[in-house]
């Protein structure tokens, strides 16, 4: 049997998952007592860091629940490993003579820093340990100032999505059928097929692209019972009151009949800028709103992350949230061009009809308070159809019959998306898009993001779907921005 290792623990990487410590195995944990000083200061902040160390905190106490406990001697834990909480005795009573220490030091002489001061109790483990030591933290610089001087370090991989299975031959594969085969399929709408015939890894609502043997292409959904089944998509997606708008490119078709489809609760959906997540998912959305089958339409996005207020920003929760969720309200600005006329039918006419007497009365018939056009879809908004969420207010939160779309869902961590996730109610349907590769949040990346954990984690269910889109449509000067300004 292996011999146990030791994992020195960053502060980032218990607040990224504040269950962190139990998911060693059989190995020893070890939290240095500059842990502890980093999480007090969240612990009064009402973000998820704030939960996670406050979460922490109380887990801590119940481990150590009396004094007669040592810290520094450990304890063991369910998983058969053992977690210390340590103070660097280098630093209490001196580094003496130690190589490492030494060598620390006449690199970075200021030791009061907290990131210095972990890389001191690494030093001190590495040399007084039997067991082998390593830094697992997601900062980078913290990874690589350790690298740099020798110091083993890694990042927390546990949440972390395999890079092949990243790679886009995944996605919506082709299936080459034989002629017969194929015009069976496009009369019926459906063939049986069997399982080594299939791609690799296709499984329960994959996309495949359906190909003859004259190039012609039909798109399909493989049911993971062993059956393609055709899409069945409207010649365009109508919504009253609005242009109506029709898929592009095949992709798009596979993006639109997850979105359509009442049966898949989850869609997840890869894209770089221009491809048409945004447009497509609200389109989608809203159509499926006129036809009463969710009572409406929420919108968000992380404000950086999950937990960062934004009170600071003037005006309303609409106000606040203009600048994150802009994206969308070019979308809509599309959709609802100011010369197209009509109403938003169905159910909700008569709450359309009081939101434009609302608008009629506050800012004339045409125009706002402030001389601007009001904006055709600005309706909705007044009747509560469409609303804007504020990502950090979700928790407790029940959201029945809603279409919830989450963009920029890459910048989340697998925790927030979770939270996200449970949320939704009897009725709900949740759309997650973003890009992997475009991601702001220092304690993310393209393999351990929320969007992608998601997909990971949660694919080939009966109520899930998950569309990649690489065919830029925004314009021919964007797709050039994209594949070759990187």
């Amino acid at each position: 049997m292996q011999s146990p290792k030791t994992y020195l623990l960053d502060t980032n990487v218990l607040l990224h998952d504040p269950q962190a410590i139990f998911k060693f195995q059989e190995h020893n944990v070890v939290l240095p007592f500059e842990v502890l000083q980093e999480l007090d200061r969240f612990k009064s902040d009402q973000s998820e860091k704030g939960r996670n160390a406050r979460h922490l905190h109380r887990v801590l106490r119940d481990l150590f629940p009396s004094s007669q406990e040592s810290m520094d001697k450990g304890v063991t834990l369910e998983s058969g490993g053992r977690l210390y909480v340590l103070a660097n005795r280098y630093l209490m009573e001196g580094e003496g003579s130690s190589p490492g220490m030494k060598m620390l030091r006449s690199l970075s002489r200021d030791l009061d820093k907290i990131d210095n001061r972990i890389l001191a109790c690494l030093v001190y483990l590495g040399e007084n340990w039997k067991s082998p030591v390593t830094l697992v933290t997601k900062d980078i610089n913290l990874y690589l100032k350790a690298k740099a001087i020798g110091l083993p370090a890694e990042d927390f991989l546990n949440d972390k999505v395999r890079e092949e299975e990243l790679n886009e031959k995944e996605f919506h594969p082709t299936l080459q059928l034989s002629q017969t085969l194929f015009q069976r399929f496009g009369s019926e709408g459906t063939v049986e097929i069997e399982p080594d015939q299939l791609p690799v890894h296709t499984g329960c609502n994959d996309y495949v692209s359906v190909e003859g043997e004259h190039d012609q292409i039909l798109p399909a959904r493989y049911d993971g019972e062993g059956s393609l089944h055709r899409l069945q998509l409207p010649s365009q997606i109508q919504i009253p009151g609005a242009i109506s708008i029709r898929p592009r490119n095949l992709q798009q078709q596979f993006l639109m009949d997850a979105l359509l489809d009442p049966e898949i609760s989850l869609v997840t959906c890869y894209g770089k800028a221009g491809t048409g997540k945004t447009i497509v998912s609200t389109a989608c959305a809203l159509s499926l709103v006129a036809q009463d089958l969710y009572d409406g339409l929420s919108i968000t996005r992380p404000v950086i992350s999950l937990g960062q207020e934004i009170g600071f920003l003037p005006g309303d929760l609409n106000e606040k949230m203009m600048p994150w969720v802009q994206p969308y309200h070019d979308a809509l600005n599309v959709l609802f061009p100011l010369r197209q006329e009509g109403t938003f039918r169905g159910s909700r006419k008569k709450a359309a009809k009081q939101a434009r007497k609302k608008s009629a009365s506050n800012a004339g018939s045409k125009s706002s308070s402030t001389g601007q056009p009001v904006k055709p879809y600005q309706q909705l908004m007044d009747a509560g159809i469409l609303e804007i969420e504020a990502l950090c207010y979700i928790r407790g939160r029940s959201i029945p019959r809603r279409f919830f779309i989450l963009d920029e869902a890459q910048q989340l961590t697998p925790h927030e998306v979770k939270t996200v996730i449970s949320r939704m109610s009897e009725g709900s349907k949740l759309v997650l898009i973003g890009d992997p590769s475009q991601i702001d949040n220092p304690y993310v990346d393209s393999q351990s993001n929320g969007l992608v954990y998601t997909r990971n984690r949660l694919r080939h269910q009966r109520i899930t779907a998950h569309v990649k889109l690489t065919q830029g449509e925004r314009s021919p000067l964007a797709d050039l921005a994209v594949s070759l300004m990187r």
